[in-house]
């Protein structure tokens, strides 16, 4: 089975692809016409391909990223692009999603430590990265200090993504 919708992403069109055991596509044209792909694949490297025309089977391998590299390239072109990464990569999984949870001014986690929430210990949904404004903060550890504004990516399922938001968000 082939999973393959049109979206709109910074005001282009883009064609997603599930690729099942493999990861998702993403293809879509430059400004000047170059067609290009890129496969986010499920070992969280990324392979960069371009093309001519519309078939994407044609397409001329240029460079692959690792995950590191990728989360670099990421930050370079626009930090948030990684928690669309996430809940690209969990439509793969059944049960399984991602999320974003603001941490809000006068929230109870406000300059503490993630480690603190207990968020995965009470939720079982795992916090992978932190974008602060234009930065990324890939995998934090339980010493991360949590500040007002940080958009949390959460993995998980929708119970534990909604839980997650309930401790982070709760009232004080």
């Amino acid at each position: 089975m082939r999973f393959a919708r049109d979206v709109m992403i910074g005001g282009m069109d883009v064609n997603e692809v599930l690729l099942p055991g493999v990861g998702m596509r993403y293809e879509f044209a430059t400004r000047d016409g170059d067609r290009m792909s890129v496969v986010a694949l499920r070992s969280g490297e990324f392979e960069l391909m371009a093309y001519e025309g519309v078939d994407a089977d044609e397409a001329r391998f240029v460079f692959r990223l690792t995950r590191e590299e990728a989360d670099i390239l990421a930050e370079i072109l626009g930090a948030p692009r990684i928690a669309e990464r996430f809940a690209d990569l969990t439509k793969e999984v059944p049960g399984l999603s991602a999320g974003q949870i603001e941490v809000r001014a006068g929230g109870p986690f406000v300059d503490r430590l993630l480690g603190e929430t207990r968020a995965r210990t009470r939720t079982g949904a795992s916090i992978v990265a932190i974008v602060r404004g234009e930065e990324v903060i890939p995998s934090p550890g339980p010493t991360q200090v949590l500040r007002a504004g940080d958009v949390l990516v959460v993995i998980g399922t929708h119970d534990g993504i909604a839980q997650v938001e309930q401790i982070i968000q709760a009232d004080q």
